[in-house]
């Protein structure tokens, strides 16, 4: 019998690197999503550079979650990737398209207005996948014999579509509390006025998956309303969160905002969670049917323990180091 369950490590590791890349990329793909409301092209600037020097940081987090779930997990790859395979590869080609807009728009000059266009859609269509995925994962597989037996498209229903809506509206809400955190004058006045609007719509889909998803299968009805009562703390204090968030942007606050925005995401992450466990491929198999072999799991272990120190480490350097506000004209564009 195994002192260490590896297995429960494993999940904890990939859990922390999903966690990491939604908070730390959520917002600069929602500084996409905003891109064409910015009320002028010096406050697109602004926004850009604001998350120039971190957004490929950022992805270092998905690609952690990526490969230690294709190691620690191989049946959610040998699931997952026939089963949302058009969604992944939407994922992947918007973050194509955000990336190479980030290198050509200030290089640009009668071409930039085509890649801003470049910039909110790849940030718009990689968020929506992100959501589409989401809600695919709460609806379950077809799954027969460890293998995937659903169509190509059985991922894309009314459910997925909403969930896909409400991260675009949800990675919006970081992206505009962190315009408001790093950006000063008309920039921020703009971001000031637009923040309550997308609180108001994140909520709105918060409101409409909640009561939808328990509707998804009955496995997840019965855990919300007969197995575990107490996971309704975790609405609760989502709207606590959201109080709290709209007086800190009443009050005119500057960190607060964001703060909240992220225990928003937080809240939302963790209610998935627990709604789920321990399904790793929902409705039938478990993360520990997923799970490779111990002997994989610890050889793999060993090095993941030394690189997510380094991977902290130069995050909270590189954040350290472009601390404050940017001002306009500086930055990555001066480059």
């Amino acid at each position: 019998m195994e002192l260490i369950d590896l297995t429960l490590i494993w999940v904890g590791i990939i859990g922390l690197g999903v966690f990491m890349y939604v908070l730390m990329d959520g917002f600069d793909l929602g500084v996409g999503i905003l891109f064409p409301f910015a009320p002028n092209d010096q406050a697109r600037d602004e926004m850009m550079n604001s998350v120039a020097p971190v957004w490929d940081g950022n992805e270092t987090w998905l690609i952690l979650g990526g490969a230690g779930l294709l190691a620690a997990f191989p049946l959610i790859y040998a699931v997952f990737l026939p089963a949302l395979y058009i969604g992944v590869f939407l994922l992947l080609a918007g973050l194509i398209f955000r990336g190479i807009a980030f290198e050509f728009r200030f290089k640009a000059k009668r071409a930039k207005h085509w890649w801003d266009r470049s910039f909110f859609w790849g940030s718009t269509v990689a968020s929506f996948a992100q959501g589409a995925v989401v809600g695919a994962y709460i609806q379950g597989f077809n799954v027969v014999d460890f293998r995937y037996v659903g169509g190509a498209f059985d991922w894309l229903t009314p459910f997925t579509v909403m969930t896909g809506l409400g991260v675009v509206a949800g990675y919006a809400l970081l992206g505009v509390t962190w315009t408001i955190l790093k950006t000063e004058g008309e920039t921020q006045a703009w971001a000031r006025r637009m923040a309550p609007r997308l609180l108001a719509s994140v909520m709105v889909f918060f409101v409409i998956v909640s009561l939808w998803t328990p509707l998804t299968s009955e496995r997840v009805a019965e855990r919300w309303f007969s197995d575990i009562s107490w996971i309704w703390i975790f609405p609760f204090l989502t709207v606590v969160t959201a109080t709290w968030l709209f007086r800190a942007l009443k009050n005119q606050a500057e960190a607060a905002p964001f703060i909240g925005s992220l225990i928003l995401f937080a809240l939302f992450y963790l209610g998935l969670l627990i709604t789920q466990w321990p399904y790793a491929v929902p409705p039938d198999h478990t993360f520990w049917d997923a799970a490779s072999d111990s002997g994989s799991q610890l050889f793999l272990l060993i090095g993941v323990m030394f690189l997510i120190p380094v991977i902290l480490g130069y995050t909270a350097w590189t954040y350290w180091v472009f601390r404050g506000k940017v001002k306009s004209g500086a930055g990555y564009a001066g480059h």
